[in-house]
């Protein structure tokens, strides 16, 4: 067993599918499958099922799955220390946000890491908040912008800036000539959520819950922007974080909420035994600088 065997694991039970993981590897795919079948063999264990249209892992599959993540993960902290040791502002640093935050949060904040850190390679990770928390702990991530708190003893994380909720309506609403609306007027109407497994959809949950707001039951959307155009149609409302809102489109209004009004807290959060801490101060630093004006 070596480690280039344990990342096509990786890679292949990532990505489901052999093709596409051989490309990843930079090799052709009968040489990732042969390499696959001698760590089986090796190994005494068949790690996965196979067929015409699917990849997926077996039980022992799965727990050495686990286990290859945490040993790539330590073999890239060695990596970390050796560079963080030569020059902490130097080396790569891979840094994730949420789909709802990354791209309107990465345009602000990377112009001005690659002016403040010249040498450092900064590597954008997207993805939904459950992945980036696996990543951090795997060693996968070296930060991620998330909304907070984060419950992990395993990591940290620092306040950087707060992102109000506003109420987007069709500009025919009765309600689009107000200034502003009291939160408790929600229980009036059902919102359009975005699907399970966005951060945001349980913020907006937990907003609902609190005031008595309805989700509507028959549609859930994969985006921000696909909720926009359905508020766009007329076809209901929705919570949009206010980095999200836009004024030049006249056939939407975003509402400000009376105070308290419901909002989210975006933070840095990287692993307590990070070998980074004098960069991911800096990026925190950065962050904080860049965002403020969201």
């Amino acid at each position: 067993m070596n480690l280039r065997d344990i990342r096509y694991l990786v890679t292949v039970a990532d990505l489901k599918n052999f093709s596409q993981a051989a490309e990843a590897c930079f090799v052709s795919q009968p040489t990732l499958s042969m390499q696959i079948k001698k760590l089986e063999e090796e190994l005494g264990v068949t790690l996965f099922e196979r067929s015409n249209r699917s990849v997926r892992l077996t039980e022992p599959g799965e727990r050495i799955l686990e286990a290859s993540r945490r040993i790539l993960g330590e073999v890239d902290l060695i990596k970390t220390i050796a560079e963080s040791s030569r020059d902490p502002l130097a080396g790569s640093f891979r840094l994730g946000a949420f789909p709802t935050l990354a791209s309107y949060v990465f345009p602000c904040l990377v112009p001005e890491i690659s002016r403040a850190l010249p040498k450092l390679k900064l590597l954008l990770v997207e993805e939904k908040t459950d992945v980036l928390v696996e990543r951090l702990k795997a060693g996968q991530c070296d930060a991620a912008l998330l909304a907070l708190p984060v419950n992990d003893p395993a990591l940290v994380a620092m306040k950087i800036f707060e992102d109000p909720f506003l109420l987007a309506l069709p500009a025919t609403h009765p309600w689009a000539g107000r200034a502003q609306i009291d939160p408790a007027e929600l229980r009036q109407v059902k919102l359009l959520l975005l699907d399970e497994g966005h951060c945001l959809r349980d913020q907006a949950l937990d907003v609902c819950y609190q005031h008595g707001g309805h989700e509507e039951a028959d549609f859930r959307a994969t985006s921000l922007e696909t909720l926009r155009m359905m508020v766009k149609a007329g076809s209901g409302l929705t919570l949009m974080p206010r980095i999200a809102a836009r004024s030049d489109d006249p056939e939407i209004r975003y509402l400000p909420f009376t105070e308290p009004a419901p909002r989210r807290i975006v933070g840095l959060v990287w692993r307590k035994t990070s070998a980074r801490q004098i960069l991911t101060d800096r990026i925190l630093e950065l962050a904080r600088g860049a965002l403020r004006q969201l």
